[in-house]
């Protein structure tokens, strides 16, 4: 065999691509069938599949040569390829997307109107009338921002009413995403991020939309260690109007930011928003209810609401991650060119935030590729345990998004366990090895 042939011969992470693959086959044949897959068959999918990743990334740590970009990128495809197959599951957001696109089609905007107005309108035609009919909180307007709705709107143009349609769009953004983390970070460090299970399932198989935000945050940044400075404030602009997260990152990408920054990233945003609030709506009232009312899976809050009221919890919880992001900003200078301390931000945020969704991790994530940590990677398997709801352990003895007692005992204990351990790590390592001792 000649050595070009023997370059293309199976190796130890085709073995482990493929395991992956077979795991997540298995959970698509399960979202196909009737009902969803139960909580623990997903959990033990996600926990193989991540320990299969995570041995990998340690194996190639004394030769990160082994990591190939085509192979990363082929098993990447593949796993995103079994998602678009298997579907949804353990989710219904996905009605309200098929939804805002037939509005956004038909009405020239989704919003101003809760889908309870048209339950009993005889032109909705039957396909969505059926989806109608599924969507949660539908007394609500859509929650979701401008930039997003254009993605819905495409979906609704490329097949209307098909959720593929949008996972297909979602999986070409998340892989965009891979695409500019190799731009920034090894190919073992990204490994991490497009092997990651939480990735596959929230992405791939729900067409969860935070992915696609977080594709514009992710390139503002390398546009910004290129001092493409203008060009990174108008992708951040549609960032924050794909998701108000993205928002958050902005003086970190930004930085020094001036008034021309500032100018660019305010006239995209309005752009964007001002065609919608000219026909009578926006996403922005059915934002401030969320942040009013909602809470699920928290974790600092939880502990506050015992103790303060809920607007009084909510201010708390605010006022500390404004604190903490300002001292990130005048302490945190990233010495290898202007990537923000994205895993540390959002990762504060979510800790002190009153709703922590799964797929909100896929703010952290990319970041947490570019400058890998035990928390952060530990933190992407244990949220999967909030999809152990009452709802979908059918037991009638929880609230339907409530959780057995164990659930944030064991989710945010890993977490706490995992980062003690990074900071003794790094106490007990050599200072000249800081930066490398910080992974895994």
């Amino acid at each position: 065999m000649t050595p070009d042939r023997a370059r293309f011969r199976p190796t130890r992470v085709d073995g482990a691509g493929a395991g992956c693959a077979a795991l997540y086959l298995g959970l698509a044949w399960l979202a196909r069938g009737p009902g969803d897959p139960g909580v623990a068959s997903f959990l033990l999918v996600s926990a193989a599949a991540a320990a299969v990743t995570f041995a990998v990334y340690a194996w190639s740590a004394k030769e990160p040569d082994r990591i190939s970009v085509g192979r990363l990128l082929l098993w990447a495809v593949v796993f995103r390829a079994i998602g678009l197959f298997g579907g949804p599951f353990f989710e219904d957001d996905y009605f309200r997307y098929l939804w805002d696109g037939y509005r956004f089609a038909q009405d020239g905007t989704p919003y101003g109107l809760a889908p309870e107005a048209f339950f009993a309108d005889p032109a909705v035609p039957a396909l969505f009338q059926g989806i109608l009919d599924r969507i949660n909180f539908p007394e609500l307007a859509t929650i979701y921002g401008p930039a997003t709705q254009l993605a819905f709107l495409l979906g609704y143009g490329v097949a209307p009413g098909s959720v593929a349609a949008l996972q297909v769009i979602f999986i070409l953004f998340d892989l965009l995403t891979i695409g500019i983390l190799l731009r920034l970070a090894p190919p073992r460090a990204v490994l991490l991020y497009a092997w990651c299970p939480l990735v596959v399932k929230e992405v791939a198989f729900t067409a969860h939309p935070d992915g696609f935000a977080v594709f514009f945050v992710l390139a503002a940044v390398l546009l910004a260690r290129r001092e493409r400075l203008h060009a990174a404030a108008a992708l951040l602009a549609f960032g924050a109007a794909a998701k108000v997260l993205a928002l958050v990152a902005v003086p970190f990408v930004l930085r020094p930011i001036r008034w021309t920054h500032g100018a660019v990233f305010g006239g995209v945003l309005a752009l964007l928003y001002l065609p919608f609030a000219w026909q009578g709506g926006t996403d922005l009232p059915t934002l401030f209810v969320f942040a009013r009312d909602w809470e699920f899976n928290a974790s600092v809050f939880a502990l506050l609401t015992p103790l303060l009221p809920n607007a009084a919890a909510r201010v708390v919880c605010g006022g500390l991650f404004l604190a903490a992001a300002a001292w990130l900003y005048f302490r945190d200078r990233d010495p290898g060119g202007n990537v923000p301390p994205g895993d540390r931000l959002y990762g504060l945020l979510l800790v002190l935030a009153p709703v922590v969704n799964p797929w909100y991790l896929l703010w952290v994530l990319p970041f947490a590729a570019i400058r890998p940590s035990l928390w952060a990677w530990t933190a992407s398997v244990a949220v999967l345990l909030s999809y152990a709801t009452g709802l979908n352990l059918q037991d009638m003895n929880l609230h339907p998004f409530g959780h057995p007692p164990w659930v944030p005992v064991a989710e945010y204990g890993m977490v706490a366990l995992a980062l003690a351990a990074g900071v003794a790590r790094r106490r007990k390592a050599d200072p000249r090895e800081g930066t490398a001792c910080t992974a895994a």
